[in-house]
C-alpha cells in the first residue's frame, strides 16, 4: 500500500457536483437543467415511452393479427404420457386432480387428452376433451372415457 494508490472506499464519497449553490459552484444559474423547456421546469414527469414529439415506437411498429378474447385453451396430454404414468405409478383412474398431482396440469388447466403413442392398459379418463382418435384407441382397450 502507497500513498498513490490510496483511494476512499466505494459509496462513501458523493458526487463532486453541488448543484443550486450559487454561481460560484460553476454549477449555479439555470442549476444544470439547461434554458427552457419540459425539462428545466420542477415536477416535470414525461409519459412511459414519450418520445420529445416523435412517434413512440409502439405506435410507429405495425399491428397485425388477431387475439380472440374468447379462446379457450386447453393442457394437451397425450396417450404414450398416460401409458407411462399406468407403468410408473400403476394408476388407472385419471382425474384433472391426478394430473395436477403428477405436474402435468396446473391451477384451473382445461385437459385435452390426444391421441400420440399408444395405450395398453384400461384406464378410466375424465378429462375436458378428447380427440377422436384418443377416444377410440382408449375404448378399444376397454377403457371408460367422461367428458366433464
Amino acid at each position: 500500500m502507497n500513498l498513490n494508490n490510496l483511494k476512499p472506499a466505494s459509496g462513501s464519497v458523493k458526487s463532486k457536483k453541488r448543484i443550486a449553490r450559487g454561481q460560484g459552484s460553476g454549477h449555479g444559474g439555470t442549476s444544470t437543467r439547461g434554458h427552457k423547456g419540459a425539462k428545466s421546469r420542477s415536477g416535470y414527469k414525461s409519459k412511459i415511452g414519450f418520445e420529445g414529439g416523435q412517434m413512440p415506437l409502439q405506435r410507429r411498429v405495425p399491428k397485425f393479427g388477431f387475439k380472440n378474447i374468447n379462446r379457450v385453451e386447453y393442457k394437451a396430454i397425450n396417450l404414450d404420457v398416460i401409458q407411462s404414468l399406468v407403468e410408473k405409478k400403476n394408476i388407472t383412474e385419471f382425474t384433472p386432480e391426478v394430473f395436477k398431482a403428477n405436474g402435468l396440469a396446473s391451477g384451473n388447466d382445461l385437459v385435452k387428452i390426444l391421441g400420440r403413442g399408444e395405450l395398453k392398459a384400461a384406464v378410466k379418463i375424465s378429462a375436458h376433451k378428447f380427440s377422436a382418435s384418443a377416444k377410440s384407441v382408449i375404448e378399444a382397450q376397454g377403457g371408460n372415457v367422461t367428458e366433464l
